[in-house]
């Protein structure tokens, strides 16, 4: 099946979209902000804020280790949440006409970064710290492909005008 190309779509459908896409990026990014303002974007602040810090004295603030039901909730409530915002984002960006090669990354990448970031967090709340560069990464790379994506999808909608 395929979905008409974006900037086919009626004004309406194309204006309600636009709203969608800033509703969900003002969530999306204040979710990254949140994770800036808990691990400071640095590989030590993702394994303290998972694993703690209590045996650290030079510690500003102290952090505990996160149990299973913690970590258990935080992993559930955002694979769950992530893979329907990826899942809806992919299926606008397969309605672009950007190469298909870069159209196929950007559909799947998000939703294995999703796999792969909150697996890597139950690995290293048990003990597998190296864990943190992989969770690391496979963030940034989560927030590029949406970025990216976002910014394709908002082209391809005004590629002619909504007004």
């Amino acid at each position: 099946m395929n979905i008409p190309l974006l900037h086919t779509w009626s004004n309406d459908l194309k204006i309600t979209t636009v709203i969608f896409l800033m509703v969900l990026s003002i969530g999306f990014f204040s979710g990254i902000s949140f994770v800036d303002k808990t691990s400071s974007f640095s590989a030590q602040g993702v394994q303290e804020n998972y694993v703690g810090n209590e045996d650290d004295e030079n510690a500003t603030v102290l952090k505990f280790k996160k149990n299973e039901k913690q970590l258990a909730s935080i992993i559930h409530t955002h694979i769950l949440s992530m893979s329907v915002i990826f899942f809806i984002v992919s299926i606008l960006v397969s309605a672009t006409t950007i190469h298909p090669k870069l159209k196929r990354f950007l559909m799947i990448e998000p939703l294995l970064s999703v796999l792969i970031t909150f697996g890597g967090i139950y690995f290293l709340c048990n003990g597998q710290l190296w864990m943190k560069y992989i969770v690391m990464i496979s963030g940034i790379l989560m927030t590029v492909s949406y970025t990216v994506s976002i910014i394709f999808i908002l082209k391809q909608i005004l590629k002619k005008s909504i007004i």
